[in-house]
């Protein structure tokens, strides 16, 4: 994410102050956010829904210099920190209704870039980031649909795998979609990063795959996508219909993604 936010800046696309942040609740998210420090930026600012730990860190080391959000999401350890230096934060952060602070409208004009975390993601940027196997709920949408759809930049950020690498954090088809393909520009892994922005379907399919996909389930990625180009109906987007969900079906059956050796 670094990486990709300085080549940003060189391009002239943002400047040295970014834009205003918006980061989901979650492990992933907050932990990305934290990571910011390292990227040598000052004075930047946030316009989000819930401020976590790692928000509350960049606020005090002067990385984000004013964040405007609806509510805390907090550790015990960040409560205390937070009344310990209460004085300082007042100043710094302004909390508003829920109806402001995802107002699509104001999300548009600020230009936000929205940093959120993701259960899953398909080869075609379709998101997934609230219901596991597409049927036992984790977590609710919150504000990520009104900041993907109406910021300058969506960007979804997931492990590439789980549970010990029994599941893939990319797969064919998302089981359950919460953010479509065009409201998904950035994917990221710790495996690298998709820059979706202006490609068809299929040369999304090849960079997730290449970028994202953990080299564990990138070859039957690079298979299903093969075939579907040469076999399915229609050739805009290639799906195999009957093999679409079967990797959340065969973990469903054998408790493992991949396929018995």
């Amino acid at each position: 994410l670094l990486t990709f936010l300085d080549s940003e800046i060189r391009a002239g696309r943002l400047s040295e102050k970014l834009l205003p942040l918006q980061s989901g609740v979650g492990n992933i998210a907050n932990a990305v956010l934290a990571g910011l420090a390292r990227g040598g930026y000052k004075g930047l600012t946030a316009y989000t829904e819930v401020i976590q730990d790692g928000m509350l860190q960049l606020i005090k080391d002067g990385t984000i210099e004013f964040a405007s959000a609806t509510s805390f999401s907090l550790s015990s350890e960040g409560i205390e920190e937070f009344n310990r230096n209460v004085e300082h934060y007042r100043q710094r952060i302004l909390l508003r209704a829920q109806e402001i602070s995802n107002h699509p409208e104001i999300i548009r004009r600020l230009g936000c870039i929205a940093l959120n975390g993701m259960i899953e993601a398909d080869i075609y940027g379709n998101v997934n980031s609230t219901n596991v196997l597409g049927s036992h709920v984790m977590n609710g949408i919150g504000g990520s649909g009104d900041f993907a759809r109406n910021g300058y930049l969506s960007v979804f950020m997931s492990p590439s795998t789980a549970k010990g690498g029994k599941i893939s954090g990319i797969v064919p088809f998302a089981s359950h979609v919460d953010h479509t393909e065009h409201d998904t520009m950035i994917l990221i892994t710790e495996q690298g990063l998709a820059d979706l922005r202006g490609l068809s379907p299929k040369q999304r399919a090849q960079i997730v795959i290449d970028n994202c996909a953990h080299p564990d389930y990138r070859p039957m990625l690079q298979d299903y996508f093969d075939r579907a180009r040469k076999e399915s109906f229609g050739k805009h987007t290639p799906h195999l219909l009957g093999e679409a969900l079967s990797w959340h079906q065969r973990f469903q059956e054998t408790g493992d993604m991949r396929p018995a050796s």
